[in-house]
């Protein structure tokens, strides 16, 4: 892992009893991320909170910009076991690689439309060079319940958003909304899209995305954003 270097910060509890498994998988997503592109240089945080993780997972993680993202753990949640196991924390990183990738690039966006896209690519992404299923946060809401209604123009642009309503169902929209809505969002726009290539997956314009779902109906009209 060449241009990865892992900070550990272990001031709020020890990992020694799990480093390995967590090694292990690092390296699994630097290896995966290889098979489209040289490796970005990252520094990574990697800490234990209790408490602090997606509780069906034990682990979460978190970018902040293009160089930089963190991965919690949580040794006493009872699923953290599994996540490191399954391939769970691997695509976790690969998830959060991409979000340092297009932070580097175009940015994660202001608006719920860009934070939408976004998350939607990061799981896509995943999902393309994995060969995985949806995570649960990605498959929480039906297709077709999101066409039932569709997300206005209006809503997508705002930058006045609240993002822990939207994605994790803090307010009044269900748990894991965002992440679910993105997701097929950016789906839409696979079925379109030619090969696509690294720079693709990276740089593609929000508005893009967005069109491309208003026609399968996930977005209520076709507007400029």
């Amino acid at each position: 892992m060449e241009a990865w270097t892992l900070h550990w910060l272990e001031a709020s509890g020890g990992l020694a009893d799990i480093r390995a498994d967590l090694i292990r998988n690092f390296e699994a997503a630097y290896a995966t991320i290889s098979k489209l592109i040289p490796p970005p240089r990252l520094d990574v945080i990697v800490q234990r909170l209790a408490g602090e993780t997606i509780p069906e997972m034990g682990i979460v993680g978190r970018a902040y910009r293009g160089t930089l993202f963190a991965m919690t753990v949580d040794p006493d949640n009872p699923n953290l076991g599994r996540s490191l196991q399954d391939g769970a924390l691997h695509r976790q990183i690969v998830h959060e690689v991409h979000h340092c990738l297009r932070m580097a690039g175009p940015g994660y966006g202001w608006t719920l439309g860009e934070a939408l896209v976004s998350e939607g690519l990061a799981g896509q992404f995943v999902r393309s060079l994995i060969d995985s299923e949806p995570e649960p946060w990605e498959n929480a809401i039906s297709s077709e319940a999101l066409r039932t209604a569709p997300i206005d123009m209006k809503a997508l642009a705002a930058t006045n958003y609240d993002h822990r309503s939207w994605f994790y169902g803090t307010g009044a929209h269900p748990r894991w909304l965002g992440y679910t809505l993105g997701y097929q969002m950016v789906g839409s726009w696979l079925k379109t899209a030619d090969q696509i290539d690294a720079a693709t997956w990276i740089n593609v314009p929000a508005n893009t995305i967005i069109m491309a779902a208003a026609k399968e109906g996930l977005v209520s009209a076709i507007t400029e954003v």
